[in-house]
């Protein structure tokens, strides 16, 4: 009997030192695998080891020099994270304040308005600056300021009143329903244009101008697509029929940004008695344009500047040509067309029915 409870005590002393370590092995190696990125690289070789014994294929073994913790940690989005609110402490408070600087996208987002024309703009904007006194045309001697380094230099003050009558010129025909053509061939001017046009409601042109557009219209825009809208530019239909025997569209305005690439286009203009607004420099002819704008032709920044001011300037005379609309006002000669199932040569009365031709925008 003593010798049975002696066997049977060591036996169970035998059974506990033998399941201890496994117990303890397999919660090491629960905690190693949840842990295994922040501890060391031991315990997960560890459970690799038990796994490959347990397992019959063969499991891809863990390289130190790409698993480790130093790099995960180095590459981590936090750790940039706290790197970068240290060194905004740190260093965060030297150096200078930011001041306001140009930023060229403005100039098509946010265009200045013509209120907002000063001699610092337009001499930001370079619009001083001409050409060689070689090539001046001596019909601009009374935009010259003077001369400095072989280059004329323009008076700002006369670019800065010239652009301001412009802009009563486009207000005024956008206020009475007039259409606007905006005209840039050069490289560079097509956001510019096609900005200005949408905002004063006129159209736009970017490519080479086709000889005959005006004078020979009927010929060249004869498939050309018009519509008829109210004072609200509302389209009316019922009148497709009556627009096939009309002559085509004329611009009431064209506002052309290198007059010397588009002379055929002036001259045409000129023939048909249609205004134009043209920057001039110091090499062309300020005569060629009814409303010039001595200014730097050449230069982006300029030319985005003046053809924003102007649709502004259009944008406003069509916001004053809505709201008097709202009033029952019209601002304009509505054409004579007669509503349909009408005589055409009746007339309509200055109400809501009032019409008036535009183009296919």
């Amino acid at each position: 009997m003593i010798l049975r409870k002696a066997i049977i005590r060591q036996s169970r002393r035998l059974a506990l030192h033998s399941t201890k370590p496994w117990t303890r092995s397999f919660a090491s190696e629960v905690d190693g695998i949840e842990t295994s990125l922040d501890h060391s690289l031991d315990e997960t070789h560890s459970i690799e080891s038990l796994l490959q014994n347990q397992t019959s294929r063969e499991i891809p073994r863990i390289n130190n020099a790409t698993h480790g913790t130093t790099k995960l940690l180095s590459d981590s989005v936090v750790y940039d994270y706290l790197s970068l609110e240290h060194q905004r402490s740190t260093i965060g408070n030297l150096g200078t304040a930011v001041a306001p600087h140009y930023q060229p996208h403005t100039l098509l987002s946010n265009p200045p308005s013509p209120s907002s024309i000063t001699l610092e703009l337009l001499l930001a904007s370079q619009s001083h600056l001409g050409h060689s006194t070689s090539l001046w045309n001596p019909m601009n001697s009374r935009y010259i300021f003077g001369i400095r380094n072989g280059i004329h230099i323009i008076s700002l003050d006369v670019t800065a009143s010239h652009l301001r009558r412009a802009c009563r010129v486009v207000s005024g025909v956008a206020e009475r329903g007039g259409l606007i053509l905006f005209v840039g061939t050069r490289k560079g001017h097509e956001r510019c244009v096609v900005n200005a046009a949408k905002l004063a409601g006129g159209c736009h042109l970017f490519e080479w101008w086709i000889p005959g557009t005006i004078t020979n219209g009927q010929q060249l825009l004869s498939r050309c697509r018009m519509k008829v809208v109210d004072e609200f530019d509302r389209k009316l239909d019922g009148y497709e029929d009556k627009l096939r025997d009309q002559p085509v569209l004329k611009p009431d305005l064209v506002v052309c940004l290198n007059p010397l690439e588009n002379w055929v286009l002036l001259h045409e203009c000129g023939v048909n008695n249609i205004p134009t607004i043209g920057i001039i420099d110091t090499d062309a002819n300020p005569t060629w344009v009814t409303y010039p704008i001595p200014a730097n032709d050449d230069s982006l920044r300029c030319v985005q500047t003046i053809a924003g001011v102007l649709g502004r300037a259009g944008e406003e005379g069509q916001q004053l040509r809505l709201e008097k609309a709202k009033k029952g006002q019209i601002s304009y000669n509505p054409a004579s067309f007669g509503t349909p199932g009408r005589t055409r040569n009746a007339k309509l009365g200055g109400s809501g029915a009032d019409v008036h031709a535009g183009s296919n925008r």
